[in-house]
């Protein structure tokens, strides 16, 4: 993804979106495929180097990381768009603004290892099951969910972060798409708000 200077998010930054945004797209390009295969899927944020998540056995995508397990996890949102008016200078004709949208976006390389041993498994589906469903039963009393599951353990290489809110516009501009968001208040415009904040 294209990244300005004034977009960049550094790891920091970028790790504590991930912690408040666990649900990504998984993308696997494999070998000599003409697409890669991505996937809709919840994780867990071990760590700032580690993700925890498990899929259906089914899945077409453990062929492409067994073919290659450098693999990206890309997560975005939330966005809202900006129309040209908001954005034009100040004294410029509003027809003349030029519209945007606002949004963050992580994007993580990294290395993918398949989990295949019920203990591993159980693992990773404690460690989920705890973070978005603390109380629920222990996986382990259900052998038909372990069994048609594997698990992934993803090693963060490289984290990429994107936070587009007009940081290289004047606090003026900033200011005025402010007003205009919270009048607005349509889906994304708080979660824009907080940004420019």
């Amino acid at each position: 993804m294209l990244i300005h200077p004034w977009d960049a998010g550094d790891d920091e930054r970028s790790v504590a979106y991930l912690k408040d945004n666990q649900f990504g797209h998984l993308i696997a390009a494999g070998r000599g495929r003409d697409l890669p295969v991505v996937v809709p899927t919840q994780f867990l944020l071990r760590d700032e180097r580690t993700i925890w998540l498990h899929l259906a056995r089914p899945n077409p995508i453990w062929p492409a990381i067994e073919e290659n397990p450098k693999v990206l996890l890309s997560v975005a949102g939330p966005w809202t768009y900006v129309p040209g008016k908001w954005r034009a200078e100040s004294g410029a004709d509003p027809s003349l603004g030029v519209p945007t949208t606002y949004y963050s976006s992580v994007q993580l390389v990294c290395h993918a290892e398949i989990v295949t041993d019920p203990e591993g498994k159980l693992e990773i589906l404690r460690a989920q099951l705890a973070d978005q469903e603390p109380g629920h039963g222990d996986p382990a009393r259900m052998p038909r969910l372990l069994a048609g599951l594997l698990g992934l353990r993803l090693a963060v290489e490289e984290i990429r972060g994107k936070f587009k809110y007009d940081g290289h516009k004047d606090a003026g501009l900033r200011e005025r798409v402010a007003a205009e968001l919270a009048a607005r208040g349509g889906p994304g415009d708080e979660a824009a708000l907080r940004h420019l904040a």
